[in-house]
């Protein structure tokens, strides 16, 4: 019998969720924290069977896995993928994930997949002179493609290397799409996924922060945040946790039944040491917003968000809104000094809501049990990623674009990915 946590995403047409709790995963990771991100997220999708062999993991990260996922079973092995001997404990893995940074693993890999027929999902997160970026590609036999070529990493041997936090979870979010739909034998991405950008900070600073919304969105965007070290960081929500919350909400497994921003905030305290505070309270037309230098709106209702875009256009406050569905989403932000339409008004979310109100009443719902539409922890990941990217961008007076990602796309991303203008 599936687990309740799991409601939200066996509700989209062809869920398979016996096909991820049987398949055992082989991830190789390097000394940063992309493979313990990776973990957490396939963890809480409901994959229980995992071998890594990686210098070292996030304990706390790899302790909320298991909390999340009960059945989850993770074999580790400290250390770096160096030697052709490793390849046998490999053996069985549905698929591998490369998370390596060096070239020597990168092609050892290759050369197992191609002859053992296992298919290989790579995920790098890269710093090259001046620029930093991602790139993931599924690699599988008869895909010897001229784009092989840019996913081997220089230098060869290991080396120490930077740490970007919200690329490695825009990358383990990505990594873990593939990794989904090749378990469930759906078509993985037609090309590269790839982003390039100037380099961006590493550390945050003290700046007075909102977050509206602490469900699956929410959470990665405060994890980013206090990672980086931005403080103090309000978190707002009436709910309360949920068990079919989950499946996405990653820091909430001992939680159910608590309220939402009360257990985000605690938690952020307790990870990072970040100063937080909790607002158990919905977001509203006398909602204070003046203390709060940007606003990050994370709820999955038309009318907040619409709200949202008016009351930082009259408070002239920065906004970064996210929008997830099962297999999509978006990022479009607001700068008063700059921007002259709000997200509400470039999604056209005043529209939306007025067709709403001009049908048949009904009572606003804030809960996801009351709105059970199919939902996965993937593109919370993923968008929230972009939030913080979004985010840095506008702190170091660069250009925004609205960012849109979707399965649908054979690159997956659309909008301004490309490079930095």
């Amino acid at each position: 019998m599936i687990p309740e946590r799991f409601d939200r995403q066996i509700r989209s047409t062809g869920w398979n969720q016996e096909a991820l709790a049987r398949a055992r995963v082989g991830v190789v990771g390097d000394d940063d924290q992309l493979a313990s991100l990776f973990l957490l997220s396939a963890s809480a999708l409901g994959i229980q069977q995992f071998l890594c062999i990686a210098p070292r993991l996030d304990e706390k990260l790899v302790q909320a896995a298991r909390r999340l996922n009960p059945e989850l079973h993770l074999v580790l092995l400290e250390g770096l993928y160096t030697h052709g001997i490793l390849e046998d404990l490999l053996d069985g893995c549905r698929v591998v994930v490369d998370l390596s940074r060096f070239g020597l693993a990168q092609k050892l890999l290759l050369d197992k997949s191609h002859r053992d027929g296992v298919p290989l999902v790579r995920g790098l997160a890269f710093r090259e002179r001046s620029r930093e970026g991602f790139k993931v590609f599924t690699y599988y036999r008869g895909r010897e493609w001229e784009e092989l070529g840019q996913m081997v990493s220089s230098p060869d041997l290991p080396a120490s290397h930077g740490d970007d936090f919200v690329l490695d979870m825009i990358v383990a979010g990505l990594v873990l799409q593939e990794v989904k739909n090749l378990l469930m034998g759906r078509p993985v991405s037609e090309e590269m996924v790839a982003y390039c950008r100037k380099p961006l900070p590493l550390r945050g600073r003290r700046l007075p922060l909102c977050i509206v919304g602490a469900g699956a969105l929410g959470t990665f965007v405060a994890m980013g945040l206090a990672h980086m070290g931005f403080q103090p960081i309000s978190v707002m929500d009436p709910d309360m946790v949920e068990v079919t919350n989950l499946n996405r909400q990653v820091l909430f497994y001992d939680a159910v039944g608590l309220s939402k921003a009360h257990i985000l905030a605690s938690r952020l305290t307790a990870l990072y040491g970040t100063e937080t505070h909790a607002l158990q309270e919905t977001c509203g037309e006398k909602t204070e917003l003046t203390a709060y230098h940007t606003v990050f709106d994370c709820v999955d209702n038309f009318e907040t968000r619409l709200l949202l875009s008016e009351r930082c256009r009259v408070e002239r406050k920065v906004l970064i809104s996210g929008g997830t569905g099962m297999d999509s989403g978006q990022v479009v932000s607001y700068v008063p000094a700059r921007d002259t339409r709000t997200p509400a008004e470039a999604l056209g979310l005043h529209a939306i809501v007025n067709s709403r109100r001009s049908g048949s009443p009904r009572e606003p719902a804030t809960s996801c049990n009351a709105q059970p539409e199919p939902s996965v922890i993937i593109t919370n990941q993923i968008i929230a990623g972009f939030m913080l990217e979004a985010f840095r961008r506008i702190l170091e007076g660069r250009k925004t674009k609205s960012i849109f990602y979707s399965e649908r796309f054979p690159w997956r991303l659309g909008g301004s990915t490309p490079d930095d203008a």
